[in-house]
């Protein structure tokens, strides 16, 4: 199967799940029977074929191709991977109705936004372990900031006469609120190895410490924006819509120091 073709059936099948989540476990008011046997292994089809398309265009030809396009698909590729492993241990359901859409238009990505140019190095293994870790922090990063909407929806709802069936079935928020300080802790740690391997990586290749761009700009102060509402949360209890908007907040700089760098260089001005 060309890829071009592999990825949009991916979004196609991510497209169809979202539809069904959500005319199935949110619209309408109070608690549903729980979802078949299959809705959970019903993302691994799409799961597999995006993988699959994923490795043609980001190893194809023995380089590593990653450009905006390949970027953003990957990273939401192992966004929805993650998802369906933790989905196993923790009542994490409500997060399909919301990671689906954004996987449906993520598979497109490379499509919409080829590779401009292979990467240079990415043949080099601290490389492409830096690249990994990086990808599974933006991940998890991506996963809280949808966890964190998610619960924006609950604590909203909740002060309605009516709730969506979804909302009925989902944990309190305090257990929802424990989960996703579990999954920033986890992104912190990831994140700040990106950071340290990057500067380790730099010295290695080019003698010269992590070079000092708005991409690391806004990577160090999303760490510092996380790092501010872990610490906040130990000493100080934050929770509720104080954790929501931090969350968010760093996940945007997340956004700005990668995808939004890889879009100005690539896109606007062509580099």
């Amino acid at each position: 199967m060309p890829p071009i073709l592999a990825y949009l059936v991916a979004s196609l099948l991510y497209a169809a799940l979202a539809v069904w989540f959500w005319r199935t476990r949110w619209q309408g008011a109070g608690p549903r029977a729980a979802a078949p046997a299959w809705a959970r292994f019903a993302v691994v089809a799409p799961l597999l074929i995006h993988g699959y398309s994923l490795q043609i265009t980001l190893f194809g030809g023995g380089t590593v191709s990653l450009g905006l396009g390949n970027a953003i698909s990957a990273i939401v590729g192992l966004t929805v991977l993650v998802y369906w492993v933790a989905s196993f241990f923790y009542r994490i359901e409500g997060l399909q109705a919301l990671l689906m859409p954004v996987a449906s238009v993520a598979a497109l990505a490379p499509v919409a936004f080829p590779a401009p140019h292979p990467l240079v190095h990415a043949e080099l293994p601290a490389f492409r372990i830096h690249l990994l870790i990086g990808m599974l922090a933006y991940s998890l990063f991506t996963i809280a900031a949808l966890h964190a909407l998610l619960m924006a929806v609950v604590e909203r709802r909740l002060h309605h006469a009516t709730v969506p069936p979804m909302v009925a079935d989902l944990p309190p928020l305090l257990t929802m609120e424990t989960l996703l300080f579990r999954v920033i802790w986890t992104g912190f740690i990831l994140l700040t190895l990106t950071l340290v391997s990057g500067v380790v990586f730099s010295e290695a290749l080019f003698g010269t410490p992590l070079q000092f761009n708005h991409k690391t700009l806004f990577g160090i102060i999303s760490w510092v924006v996380y790092a501010a509402l872990l610490a906040g949360r130990q000493v100080y209890g934050w929770r509720g819509k104080v954790a929501v908007r931090w969350t968010l907040a760093g996940f945007v700089l997340l956004l700005l120091a990668y995808v939004g760098t890889k879009f100005v260089l690539e896109v606007i001005l062509h580099r």
